[in-house]
C-alpha cells in the first residue's frame, strides 16, 4: 500500500514539475498577446487618468487586461531594469501621468513630442500602466 502511495506521488510531482517546466519554458516564449492586430480601446490620457481616480474597480472593469490606444505628449523617456524603453504620457492631472513599457527597443521621440500608443492596461498605482506597448505613430514636432 505505501508502495504504491510512493509511485502516485512520485509520478504527480514529476508530471507537475514537466507541466512547470512546459510552461515556464517553452508555452509563454510563444504564447503572447499580439498587441498589433487587437481592437483598442481608443481614449485620451486624461480620459483614462480620470477614469482611475474617480472609481478605480468600474476602471478596471473598463480596461484592466484590454489594449489600449491613447494618445498624448512625452513626459519623460527611460528604460526599466530590464533594459526596456519606457515612456511616460501627460495627462490633465500634472502628479498622475500613463506610465508605458515598450515591447521592443525601438528608437523614440524625444520629451514634449506627440506620440500615439497601442498596450495592454496593467491597472492603477500612482500612474496607469500599460505595458507590452508599441508605437502607433509619433511625430517629431508637436
Amino acid at each position: 500500500m505505501k508502495k504504491k502511495i510512493l509511485i502516485s506521488l512520485t509520478a504527480i510531482f514529476v508530471i507537475s514539475a514537466f507541466c512547470i517546466w512546459y510552461y515556464v519554458f517553452q508555452y509563454s516564449k510563444t504564447h503572447h498577446r499580439k498587441v498589433e492586430t487587437e481592437n483598442a480601446i481608443i481614449v485620451t490620457p486624461d480620459q483614462i487618468v480620470k477614469a482611475y481616480q474617480n472609481n478605480e474597480q468600474a476602471a478596471n472593469k473598463s480596461y484592466l487586461n484590454k489594449t489600449i490606444q491613447l494618445t498624448g505628449l512625452i513626459a519623460k523617456r527611460d528604460k526599466d531594469q530590464a533594459g526596456h524603453i519606457t515612456l511616460t504620457i501627460k495627462s490633465g492631472d500634472p502628479f498622475t501621468n500613463v506610465f508605458c513599457t515598450l515591447k521592443s527597443l525601438v528608437n523614440t521621440s524625444t520629451p514634449d513630442s506627440l506620440i500615439t500608443i497601442k498596450g495592454i492596461c496593467s491597472g492603477f498605482l500612482s500612474d496607469v500602466v500599460l505595458n507590452d506597448a508599441i508605437i502607433v505613430n509619433q511625430n517629431k514636432e508637436n
